[in-house]
């Protein structure tokens, strides 16, 4: 079930956003062809690592970008749908395929979540990441930030707390 989630793509202003904020490149997957865009970007070598949120159609694109020992990381299926890809690939690439879940991963690996979130805490606190935050709502505007995230409109993160 896609809920018309597969017509969005990236937008030109989204790639400039994350260049803005740090990415050396972007891939605007709707116009551009993705395997032929990522084996442009990863070259002779390939990708070393793929974080894949989207999922459907462009899992096996990327999955063929990588390097001989890469990992592609599946972290979601924002395209709507579960992909279906070749596993003579994993063999050819000698790659790992790796499933990232985060709530199964804070259940059963409880002390590394806390290590991991006491650290990037840290980070934080020293400046070495920060977060873009869009906009803020009140409480009461909750479904109107639930339609911008809908709406895909959102580059950053939105702040809904009952202060505002």
């Amino acid at each position: 079930m896609s809920h018309g989630r597969a017509r969005h793509r990236p937008r030109p202003e989204k790639l400039a956003f994350a260049r803005a904020h740090g990415a050396h490149e972007g891939v605007d997957y709707a116009t551009a062809d993705l395997r032929d865009a990522l084996k442009r970007l990863g070259g002779e070598h390939g990708i070393d690592v793929v974080f894949d949120p989207v999922g459907g159609r462009y899992s096996e694109a990327a999955l063929r970008s990588l390097a001989w020992k890469g990992r592609h990381l599946v972290v979601g299926f924002a395209a709507g749908e579960i992909p279906r890809v070749p596993l003579n690939l994993v063999l050819l690439k000698g790659c790992a395929v790796l499933g990232v879940f985060w709530g199964a991963w804070v259940r059963h690996e409880n002390a590394q979540y806390k290590e991991a979130l006491g650290k990037l805490a840290r980070w934080c606190a020293q400046g070495k990441l920060s977060c873009h935050i869009q906009e803020f709502y009140a409480l009461a505007e909750t479904p109107k930030a639930l339609r911008a995230l809908s709406d895909r409109s959102v580059m950053g993160k939105l702040v809904v707390h009952p202060g505002v």
